[in-house]
């Protein structure tokens, strides 16, 4: 059975910092893409980053550059969002997401979905 398990979310204030984890089991983690989107309320899901299968190349959203780094560790089967300057913006429904194309999953297509873990940033 495939899983996908995000976790990490919480109530911060503006400025603060989250990491965010997706562990994963019943698929071949080291051979799909890994990425992280958001959903909230009342606006369409976003990209926010994904991971090549070894780790070498990242893609990231415009609005989260430079604050927000996507990470993976193989021997783990997890990815990891480590999310720095928060701010109220970045409130949503976040959750991982695996495809073995690349292209595919910054698109919005995926194999496989987390269930989600919410942040919220006060301001």
């Amino acid at each position: 059975q495939v899983r996908l398990l995000d976790s990490g979310g919480g109530l911060v204030q503006a400025g603060d910092s989250l990491r965010l984890s997706c562990a994963t089991s019943g698929f071949i983690f080291s051979t799909n893409h890994m990425g992280w989107f958001r959903h909230a309320p009342g606006k369409e899901r976003e990209f926010i980053a994904a991971i090549s299968c070894n780790g070498r190349t990242t893609y990231y959203g415009d609005s989260v550059k430079g604050r927000f780094t996507i990470s993976r560790d193989n021997a783990k089967n997890t990815v990891y969002l480590q999310m720095n300057t928060l701010k109220p913006e970045d409130t949503a429904t976040y959750y991982c997401a695996a495809h073995e194309n690349s292209e595919r999953l910054r698109g919005g297509t995926a194999n496989y979905w987390g269930r989600g873990t919410q942040v919220t940033v006060s301001s």
